[in-house]
């Protein structure tokens, strides 16, 4: 463990509600795979939170959240001192939960499009791997986020009129 990685715990995700929210509710805390469990907390998110209004509002909701994403990530990357530390999952939970805004409510395309997002995420297919390069702060962050849910969006949508999977 680093020294900048030292001082982040329980303490640091209480210690603020921006890094509260960025350490996505304390899901960013564990220690393997913290943008996979980020990932499952956008779906509750979503579920518990988004799901029950209109598309119009939800589209709202998801913007308003991207910009507070943008905000909380780049405050938290700065406090930590690396812009996209692993702990910081807000854009993961953030599009996640983008991603249900666009694709057919079944068990089987919430699992494909966690494991889709997970694949782009991690991947990080053009134009994800130069965004995330040039783009070091907030919207760097939440962008190749926004990115990685637009392809897995993108597949299932593909996969559903092509096949008619659902």
């Amino acid at each position: 463990m680093t020294p900048t990685e030292q001082h982040l715990g329980i303490r640091f995700l209480f210690s603020r509600p921006q890094y509260f929210l960025a350490l996505g509710f304390g899901a960013g805390l564990i220690p393997k795979a913290p943008g996979t469990a980020g990932a499952a907390v956008g779906i509750l998110f979503y579920l518990t939170s988004i799901s029950h209004l209109a598309v119009y509002w939800q589209l709202i909701v998801m913007a308003a959240l991207f910009i507070i994403g943008w905000h909380v990530c780049e405050t938290t990357g700065r406090a930590i001192g690396q812009h996209d530390h692993s702990m910081i999952v807000w854009d993961e939970i953030w599009a996640m939960a983008a991603v249900f805004v666009f694709i057919p409510a079944s068990a089987s395309t919430a699992v494909a499009a966690f494991f889709l997002f997970r694949l782009f995420d991690i991947w990080k297919p053009w134009p994800i791997n130069r965004i995330e390069k040039r783009l070091q702060n907030g919207l760097g962050v939440m962008l190749d986020d926004l990115l990685a849910a637009s392809y897995t969006v993108l597949t299932i949508v593909l996969a559903h009129r092509l096949f008619g999977w659902s």
